[in-house]
């Protein structure tokens, strides 16, 4: 496991969040993206590489997670 300072982090809500609560957050990192739930934001903090994240965005912006 890793630890990761994220003291100062800038946290961005998808500006296609709604209303209901159910939203994630992202801050860029030195070399990595971190992603929490916007609703424990003191919770646990999924990291991924930006080759990854960016991967994810383009699979997602392509509909290969659409059901």
């Amino acid at each position: 496991m890793h630890h990761v300072d994220l003291t100062g982090a800038v946290w961005r809500k998808s500006s296609r969040s709604g209303g209901n609560g159910d939203c994630v957050e992202t801050t860029v990192l030195t070399g990595s993206v971190a992603v929490r739930d916007s609703k424990d934001p003191t919770g646990p903090v999924l990291l991924f590489s930006k080759a990854d994240w960016g991967s994810f965005l383009a699979g997602t912006k392509a509909g290969e997670f659409d059901r």
